[in-house]
């Protein structure tokens, strides 16, 4: 049967017909639908973890105890988990295990740009690279099976359109894979030194079989053309250079992206005058062919930076210019990302901003406090970081300089990497103020339960980690809950935590706008008592606007949360009830 899915659901799809047991995960765009996907199949158990280094060990487990098994990430997710990835490379399965990871060229919603590849080669383990969605089910399909063939977790690497574009899928019925009788194998299973020394000699020798299996697999196939002209490719670039330069070349499409084959490549060079590498983001293939030898076109006609076009490739290759972009009559304005109207933490940036404060910030939507007119946010590295690094800034400039600080983490970024932030402040005596954004769900990668909304992944009730109690068990002995909505009880609030000489935490508890139980009633609207100073402009809620030099709120916009009322110094914003 024949469906029409986005390529995440198409791996969830050939996991499921590959007999996968145990699926754990870490949300993170453009990755999250592949785990979203599996929650349909009742035979799988699938979870949320709190970060990716803890799906990947789920996943091994499960492995390791004879069920097939996957784990799901985005490219950053990967340096997270990459820990247990070095390490399952010595140990092997016993289940075939997969390693789902999602790049984003172009950074659509990440914080850099990352070739997943590199991983690969330097954890010594096999990659496969689908270009479509009917590739991403026969891919997973099949790396679960060389999984256990070659004893050695397969990851499969995608990207941001590889992910979310669609096409048909064939589809077949699931597999009844038994599970693996599980065995104490402490030669295999325990990675000390004088077992590990040992696995890494069946490392380097699967490598070599791995490498000679990708000379001769399907996976790997050449389109000959007879043009004198070869173009070396793999994933969504082969998609964009067979629409830019159809029949007029040959392919080489590598759907193994690690280990490369050495003859196949030399082979199909030979046969060509000139050979095209293209590749997005790093010159990965390019370079591996110029270690052997072999003299292509790279880099130097294409770009290190973001996604390709096929006009980009039509120009490169055929010296093709691209065709003049069609243009609006009218001006489009810009639409920057915000902040959505009834956000819970724009009362939080709108405090922040104007006690001046310096905001070590993090990973979420709450990164969005960086763009004006709340510009709040200093800093923001990766998940987690806010806590840790602003631990080194205050060490660094003294107390002064910390009464003037405060670090800001979401609520599922905080279980994810902040914790030990939080700890790492309490033992070497800090005394930071961290603000957790509490907004009851993992919002920007489209509303996840995680362990502090007391639900898992398929709406279960379970546990719920209370944040209060955990930062006292840590021994904070200043927490704070407030509400940011309250704009003059938060920042009392914030006044007199920063002032402290000890650690404190302040939960700023409101659930996000989107979520469907959150029920906003009326909605704003400027009365006549309006005195035009502008400071609920200051708020960047994007239902309110200046025109002709009067303040108006759109009330297609306006969902009624009622933060401008609470801000509005001359009582000027009133609530209206809806018709």
């Amino acid at each position: 049967m024949a469906k029409l899915l986005i390529g995440n659901a198409a791996v969830a799809q050939g996991a499921y017909e590959a007999g996968v047991r145990v699926v754990a995960s870490y949300p993170g765009t453009p990755s999250t639908e592949i785990t979203e996907s599996m929650v349909q199949y009742p035979e799988v158990y699938v979870e949320w973890a709190p970060n990716e280094k803890v799906a990947c060990e789920v996943a091994i487990g499960a492995s390791m105890a004879g069920a097939r098994s996957m784990t799901c990430c985005k490219h950053v997710g990967l340096n997270v988990m990459a820990d247990p990835v070095f390490t399952v490379s010595y140990i092997g399965v016993n289940g075939g295990m997969v390693i789902c990871v999602a790049d984003d060229p172009g950074m659509h919603s990440s914080q850099n740009e990352q070739d997943s590849r590199h991983y690969a080669k330097a954890a010594k383990i096999a990659m496969l690279e689908p270009a479509d969605s009917g590739e991403c089910r026969a891919f997973t399909k099949a790396a679960f099976e060389l999984s256990e063939r070659f004893d050695v977790p397969f990851v499969i690497r995608l990207s941001t359109r590889v992910s979310h574009s669609q096409s048909l899928v064939e589809t077949e019925p699931r597999q009844d894979v038994e599970l693996k009788p599980y065995e104490k194998n402490i030669p295999k299973n325990v990675m000390m030194p004088a077992m590990a020394i040992k696995r890494h000699v069946v490392v380097e020798e699967r490598a070599k079989a791995l490498t000679e299996f990708a000379e001769t697999t399907d996976l790997n196939r050449v389109e000959d053309n007879g043009s004198r002209i070869g173009v070396v490719t793999s994933g969504i670039s082969y998609m964009y250079a067979h629409e830019a330069l159809g029949d007029s070349v040959n392919y080489l499409k590598l759907g193994m992206a690690y280990p490369m084959p050495e003859k196949k490549l030399r082979d199909f060079a030979a046969r060509c005058d000139k050979v095209f590498v293209i590749e997005e983001l790093d010159p990965f293939i390019e370079e591996h062919m110029k270690a052997l030898g072999i003299q292509v076109i790279g880099k130097e006609a294409f770009t290190m930076l973001g996604e390709y076009t096929p006009a980009m490739i039509a120009k490169a290759v055929l010296g093709k210019e691209p065709e003049a972009p069609v243009q609006a009559d009218e001006p489009i304005p810009v639409r920057p990302p915000v902040m959505c109207p009834g956000c819970p933490h724009r009362g939080t940036f709108y405090v922040l901003k104007k006690l001046g404060l310096t905001v070590s910030g993090d990973i979420g939507c709450y990164t969005l406090g960086a763009a004006q007119p709340l510009a709040s946010v200093d800093s923001t590295i990766c998940m987690g970081a806010s806590v840790s690094a602003a631990l080194g800034m205050a060490k660094a400039r003294g107390p002064e300089f910390n009464k003037k600080l405060v670090s800001v983490i979401g609520d599922s970024t905080f279980i994810h990497s902040g914790i030990t932030g939080l700890i790492d402040i309490v033992y070497n005596k800090g005394a930071n103020t961290v603000i957790i954004l509490d907004n009851s769900i993992t919002g920007m990668t489209g509303h996840q339960d995680n362990p502090t909304t007391g639900k898992t992944i398929r709406g279960e009730a379970t546990k719920q980690v209370d944040l209060e109690l955990l930062a006292k068990a840590v021994g904070v002995e200043h927490v704070v809950v407030c509400d940011p909505f309250d704009v003059k009880k938060f920042e009392q609030v914030v006044r007199e935590e920063v002032e402290r000489d000890e650690p404190s935490v302040i939960i700023a508890q409101r659930p996000c706008a989107l979520l469907k139980y959150v029920k906003y009633t009326g909605r704003c609207v400027v009365t006549d008592r309006c005195k035009k100073c502008k400071m609920c402009m200051k708020l960047g809620c994007p239902a309110i606007s200046l025109k002709d030099g009067a303040v108006r709120i759109d009330p297609n916009q306006c969902n009624g949360c009622g933060l401008c009322v609470n801000v509005c110094p001359f009582g000027a914003i009133e609530k209206e009830a809806e018709a």
